[in-house]
């Protein structure tokens, strides 16, 4: 005769399946890189999360320091129109993890999954940045300082358009600039892989962060490339 389970059995067989349950939940939940559960209603589009804040609602929209066109606040916000969708892209994931160091970047980049931090990054990059006119451009190329093309122009390009190995610098603000430079130059910033700012930022003097913050914050920024 087959034996009847115990009450003690039967409770044991039903924390059991409660808890393969609650595993089974956590690898789920654990399978996304989002702050918080989403049904996707916000990511339909980078403008959309731009304006919206996604998950994060209205207080954590781009749009709220970075400006309606990413032309930023002229403050500690840097422009984002314009900038590569790579740096973009890779700004938000190390703001994401804590590798660079931002309160509130932490946050806003957590709220997106790292399909919307793309789409984001590409909206921002093709929104198109004012143009040089040729005097301006002239008159800019005539009055580089030796400062800047032997510190930054290797990687940040002439004028500070940026290169392939360097974001643009060019028409972003003195003060967000400066802050940037002291940041690496305490190690608050790290996140370009191989230190080179670090060596470069702790070179210069409290006088010369500034020169250098307030030349590349004068240089309008150039019209992004024509798509082809």
């Amino acid at each position: 005769m087959r034996r009847q389970p115990s009450l003690h059995e039967n409770r044991l067989a039903s924390c059991g399946g409660l808890l393969l349950a609650l595993f089974a939940l956590a690898l789920t939940t654990a399978c996304t890189d989002r702050m918080t559960s989403s049904d996707d209603r916000w990511s339909r589009g980078g403008e959309l999360i731009a304006m919206s804040g996604g998950e994060g609602g209205a207080r954590y929209a781009c749009v709220t320091c970075h400006g309606a066109r990413g032309e930023g606040n002229g403050f500690d916000a840097p422009r984002l129109a314009g900038l590569p969708t790579g740096y973009l892209q890779k700004q938000m994931e190390d703001y994401a993890t804590g590798l660079r160091a931002h309160e509130v970047m932490r946050d806003v980049a957590r709220f997106l999954d790292s399909h919307e931090r793309v789409r984001v990054a590409n909206y921002y990059a093709a929104l198109p940045p004012l143009a040089l006119t040729p005097a301006t451009e002239e008159v800019i190329a005539a009055t580089t300082p030796g400062l800047y093309a032997s510190a930054c122009q290797q990687c940040h390009g002439v004028d500070g358009v940026g290169t392939v190995n360097g974001p643009p610098l060019n028409a972003q603000p003195a003060l967000y600039l400066a802050q940037q430079l002291q940041d690496w130059q305490v190690s608050k910033r790290r996140n370009d892989g191989n230190h080179v700012m670090l060596k470069v930022a702790q070179q210069l003097k409290p006088e010369e962060v500034t020169q250098l913050s307030l030349y590349l914050s004068r240089i309008p920024p150039r019209p992004a490339p024509a798509a082809r």
